[in-house]
């Protein structure tokens, strides 16, 4: 063999040998982020949590899972459920959770996420089903706490936290719909008209009192009529035309007349005064 084929063999099995240290380095030494934990399993058996930072595995002999620890939200398919007065709603929801202990969520469950996702959609139906439509609809951050809690009580073995529920959407048949926006377009409608009964009934008082006073005074009710012919004629461009002989017409003469009588009452009483 000749000497520059010994050195083209040299020369591969030199190339061969650092691919194959790459290789076994870029699988032994990993770089996890701060906001990841790792498990390291040794021959199957886990040797605890690592992390952050750069973490050496051994090759064939350990391997690692990650797990993300920031809030995570999970996403509950819509549910179909009864509720306690026999309607059919369908809820929308979300859940919130973290991994707090990565070594239990590695060792107890196999994916925490649809674990989670599941049990949340049954307790979903569950509490619906306690609860009467007046109150899912009034309380829907009092059902999400009640979730909440008894999902988090459930998975807290798991090594998982959930921090909250949230209905994104109850939605009903449309006949209910429908029934009850009669029901408060009939609730508007009552309050309109007791509100106008209201004010009919405050102003009738006032036109009792109006009226009590016209009574008391007859020259007050001829005025308030002329005032009202002015008004209309003012408001439609009109001239009215009235006979003399109407009270209300001739009231200014009557006035006339009654300030000249009194004043030539006062002007004799003077006269005999001065004459006596």
């Amino acid at each position: 063999m000749s000497l520059q084929a010994e050195q083209v063999i040299f020369a591969l099995l030199v190339l061969i040998i650092v691919l194959i240290v790459v290789v076994i380095l870029s699988y032994s030494i990993r770089i996890i982020p701060e906001y990841q934990r790792a498990v390291k399993f040794r021959l199957g058996r886990a040797v605890g949590v690592v992390g952050p930072g750069v973490v050496s595995v051994i090759p064939l002999i350990e391997n690692i899972i990650k797990y993300d620890l920031r809030v995570e939200v999970v996403d509950v398919p819509a549910q179909r459920a009864l509720t306690r007065d026999n309607v059919e709603v369908t809820i929308d929801a979300a859940v919130y959770l973290r991994v707090m202990d990565a070594l239990k969520t590695a060792l107890t469950v196999k994916n925490h996420i649809p674990a989670v996702s599941i049990f949340a959609a049954s307790t979903l139906r569950d509490v619906v089903g306690m609860v009467d439509l007046d109150t899912l609809l009034a309380h829907r951050e009092e059902i999400a706490k009640r979730i909440a809690a008894i999902v988090d009580e459930h998975v807290t073995p798991w090594g998982v936290k959930v921090t909250a529920v949230a209905i994104k959407d109850i939605k009903l048949p449309d006949i209910l719909l429908r029934a009850m926006a009669s029901q408060a377009e009939a609730e508007r409608v009552r309050r309109a008209k007791i509100t106008l009964a209201s004010a009919e009934y405050e102003a009738s008082k006032i036109y009792l009192e109006a009226a009590q006073r016209y009574a008391q005074n007859s020259v007050a009710v001829q005025l308030r009529m002329i005032d009202a012919l002015i008004e209309i004629a003012r408001e439609r461009n009109l001239v009215i035309i009235t006979p003399p002989t109407l009270e209300f017409v001739a009231l200014p003469a009557a006035l006339a007349r009654q300030r000249g009588q009194e004043g030539g009452a006062e002007g004799g009483g003077e006269g005999g005064r001065a004459g006596a």
